[in-house]
């Protein structure tokens, strides 16, 4: 299955670098649509990304507008990450895909209105206590992505453990 993390304008440059950590680690392509509220150049996202940055896939996209008429949600299976989701992130949705996109909004708004009421039957959520806002967006990356490779067996991670003696 091929993965792809869309962060909609990420604000903040460490949690940018700990997905992209997370992206390369798992083999996930990372789109990073503008604007983004750091340079890639910052320190705190190569310091968060440490040494992944080379071994990761990414696109950027000026806007939304043009991330989508790239990827069109009707054409693609795409998965809205949102406190008001639909359906619950580890319903299994995922397990006969070849290729999944999940959709993050930045930090302190989420996704906007109207891309959620377009698509809330594509909308997904991680369970939390109602009085809460939001989990830290790349803690919410981390428990997606690993949810949906988990759904299609890791079939793309067992090759990459296979590198790795895990005799002790």
């Amino acid at each position: 299955m091929k993965l792809h993390v869309v962060l909609v304008e990420p604000e903040i440059p460490q949690n940018t670098g700990n997905i992209a950590r997370t992206c390369a680690a798992t083999g996930a392509k990372l789109h990073l649509v503008r604007p983004l509220g750091f340079s890639l150049e910052d320190k705190y996202v190569k310091r968060a990304g440490l040494d992944y940055w080379d071994k990761l896939e990414i696109e950027e996209h000026d806007s939304f507008e043009k991330f989508l008429q790239s990827y069109p949600p009707e054409k693609n299976n795409m998965f809205f990450v949102t406190t008001k989701g639909k359906q619950v992130y580890s319903q299994d949705i995922y397990s006969s895909l070849e290729e999944v996109f999940v959709v993050f909004g930045k930090e302190t708004k989420g996704l906007p209105e109207d891309i959620l009421k377009k698509y809330i039957e594509k909308t997904i959520r991680i369970p939390m206590k109602p009085h809460l806002r939001s989990l830290n967006l790349s803690n919410s990356v981390a428990i997606v992505v690993y949810e949906v490779l988990r759904q299609g067996e890791f079939k793309e991670l067992e090759e990459i453990s296979s590198y790795f003696d895990v005799s002790i």
